[in-house]
């Protein structure tokens, strides 16, 4: 198991932040939003991804009001997605996967809040399987979420919100070998500026070939933000953590 005091200096981290919380009538950026221990989302992320990688391999897209995000975290790289009103994950995440020279990239979205073993979780998939892994939950999920399914070698065979007869939901946290980068940024770019990045996934694998393995969550916490209910989720979560009570799964 990788050690948390053990920094890995070939991962750089792409966190998306450059989007507002419209469904949670919030007037900050996404990962801004307050919760009950005093810091935002992405403290949160910040927090914990810096236990496992240096502070300056870390890099945030920003757009809505960048400003108040380099205020908060002036100890990170970022880059600014100036067109965030009509772009989505995708085209952000080209941004900043062209200021990358060399190494693998974990990348996230700036709304998840997550317990920091699933970080490990996933970088040790990455080491033992020699492929790019995607963060999963297995479970039943609705029209909103972004599904997978994978072949009889256990790789990821679709992923997108329309898939059929999904195997369960991807979390919004992956990490890609330095290998795939290349053809990754080459989906990234073909795809539409209002496409997820997991559009560009799903093409890499259907014309490419591309491997891609899920990381099953196993009950560990991950919850991304998208309404309310998801926020008083988290909160209850850092409640619990907070008393070192049995967490909500």
């Amino acid at each position: 198991m990788l050690k948390t005091a053990s920094l890995v200096k070939n991962i750089s981290v792409v966190i998306l932040a450059a989007g507002f919380g419209m469904r949670l009538k919030n007037d900050k950026p996404k990962a801004l939003v307050g919760l009950d221990d005093g810091k935002t989302i992405l403290d949160h992320a910040v927090d914990k991804l810096s236990k496992f990688v240096p502070t300056d391999n870390i890099i945030v897209v920003v757009g809505y009001k960048k400003e108040l995000v380099m205020e908060q975290h002036p100890e990170l790289t970022f880059v600014y997605n100036e067109a965030y009103n009509r772009n989505n994950t995708g085209k952000s995440l080209l941004k900043a996967l062209k200021k990358i020279v060399t190494g693998d990239i974990l990348w996230l979205n700036g709304d998840v809040v997550f317990d920091e073993r699933l970080i490990a979780k996933i970088i040790n998939k990455a080491r033992t399987t020699d492929k790019s892994c995607i963060l999963v939950d297995d479970k039943r999920c609705g029209d909103e979420e972004v599904k997978y399914t994978t072949n009889e070698n256990g790789e990821i065979s679709f992923i997108s919100k329309e898939a059929k007869n999904p195997n369960g939901e991807a979390l919004g946290i992956n990490l890609i070998l330095e290998r795939d980068i290349p053809t990754f940024l080459k989906h990234l770019d073909l795809i539409d500026e209002g496409d997820y990045f997991e559009k560009a996934i799903e093409n890499m694998v259907g014309q490419d070939g591309a491997k891609f393995v899920p990381v099953n969550t196993n009950g560990l916490f991950c919850e991304e933000v998208d309404f309310p209910t998801d926020l008083e989720n988290i909160k209850a979560y850092l409640k619990a953590l907070s008393k070192k009570i049995a967490v909500p799964r």
